[in-house]
């Protein structure tokens, strides 16, 4: 493999949260052929260059078939021979270092991965941080686990040390995969592409009545779905209207008369709905009340926190940049990954980089009508930070791949949310100067 040189890399790349391998579908990588290319590009631009990933490569903790830790490798390296391949001839030019992430955290604490990987043209960093120095300024760089209580290892380096994440990830999301190939269910092996990660609940929903439900129920409860709203106002209306005792003939009227036999199914519609809503404001009472005991009792255990559903996912990195620029003066960029959302932000008058992921992007899209469940939407954002030196300033430039998302959603979810899309991701300047 070649060697940077004593002072470095003229050109610095940095990419995160690959996520390759898995069990089941999830051993399938979706942008292998995009980042071949990228690798054969930078293995034929300005030398000497360096790659970073910024942790998360591999998916070791979806990896659950493969009992030995050395085994994952060798199996993510079987499904994926043109990738390897390229690594290795693009390690013979320049430098590929891998700093772990939590997802491939065995990394960091089994030695044997260390020139397992080098045969691969791979240089591991067995730590949690490492700097690099190019343009006379410091770059200090990061996965970000361990400033994120779900996924940080009490103890780095070892090997069982697990956190929470790590359960959840290989109990859920690797039984996902293997359910993919299964059943019906196609779907499930993006679980790990939907954001935020606590949406995954609400996304099992929205698939599962999309493309799993059968048709006749679906298209049976549309009706009931799509008209709540309207039934619900015209509940709060007669309600007033009962309560006040003033009669109005606009919200009594049958619609049978005037439509016909649809007329009677919208009456229909309207009744049922109605008869629902009576009964959930029924039980709202005493369901008041107990959410409001369980709500206690979670704060007694410090498990819950009046901002958690409008957490700030960048708030602790953010913080953590803080703590590093205050302890060491010469870094001027803090680069991390983990979030899967790329960013670039000014702290203290310096530069914080988030590298984004490679995954498939799935975003939330509310519908237009009714209370059916939101759509989400696919998407991918490609990226990667390079970093020169021009004229003794850092040169830091944003560029992204582009990749058109899969066809993956219903004509009815289609249908549903005509018109809307994601919100669009923080912009980025595709080069930023730091003199």
């Amino acid at each position: 493999m070649a060697d940077a040189g004593p002072k470095g890399p003229t050109t610095l790349y940095f990419i995160s949260d690959l996520h390759i391998g898995g069990d089941g579908a999830l051993a399938k990588c979706r942008f292998e052929s995009e980042l071949v290319d990228f690798l054969r590009r930078v293995a034929d631009g300005p030398q000497p260059a360096e790659v970073v990933i910024v942790g998360d490569a591999f998916g070791f903790w979806e990896l659950t078939e493969e009992p030995a830790a050395g085994t994952k490798l060798d199996t993510i390296v079987a499904h994926h021979p043109d990738l390897f391949r390229q690594l290795r001839e693009a390690g013979e030019r320049c430098r590929i270092t891998l700093l772990p992430g939590n997802h491939d955290y065995d990394l960091a604490c089994v030695p044997e991965y260390a020139a397992a990987l080098s045969r691969q043209g791979i240089r591991l960093e067995p730590v949690e941080s490492l700097q690099r120095t190019i343009a006379g300024r410091t770059i200090w760089v990061e996965h970000g686990q361990q400033h994120d209580g779900f996924n940080r290892s009490p103890e780095f380096g070892n090997r069982w040390a697990l956190p929470f994440g790590y359960w959840v990830t290989s109990g859920i999301v690797a039984s996902a995969g293997k359910s993919a190939e299964g059943t019906r269910s196609k779907w499930l092996d993006d679980v790990e592409s939907v954001q935020p990660n606590q949406d995954i609940p609400y996304w099992v929903l929205s698939n599962h009545f999309y493309k799993d439900l059968a048709p006749w129920i679906r298209w049976g409860i549309l009706p009931f779905l799509l008209l709540f709203g309207l039934s619900a106002a015209l509940f709060a209306l007669r309600s007033v209207e009962n309560l006040t005792g003033y009669r109005s003939p606009i919200f009594e009227i049958d619609l049978q008369p005037i439509l016909g036999f649809p007329g009677r199914v919208l009456d229909f519609v309207q009744f049922v709905n109605s008869a629902v809503l009576a009964t959930l404001l029924v039980l709202s009472v005493p369901a008041w009340f107990l959410l409001r005991s369980l709500r206690q009792a979670l704060e007694r255990f410090g498990l819950w926190r009046e901002d958690g559903l409008a957490l700030d996912e960048d708030g602790d990195y953010l913080a953590a940049a803080k703590r590093i620029f205050a302890a060491h003066p010469d870094v001027a960029v803090y680069v991390y990954g983990h979030t899967h959302t790329p960013s670039q932000k000014e702290v203290d008058g310096r530069l914080v980089l988030n590298t984004g992921s490679w995954l498939k992007r799935l975003e939330h899209v509310p519908v237009r009508l009714g209370r059916l469940p939101g759509v989400w939407v696919p998407s991918y954002c490609l990226n990667w930070f390079e970093m020169t030196e021009d004229a003794g300033a850092l040169r830091i430039r944003y560029r992204v791949v582009p990749k058109e998302p899969p066809r993956d959603l219903t004509f009815l979810e289609r249908l549903l949310i005509l018109g809307r899309r994601p919100p669009p991701l923080p912009a980025i300047p595709a080069e930023t100067r730091v003199a």
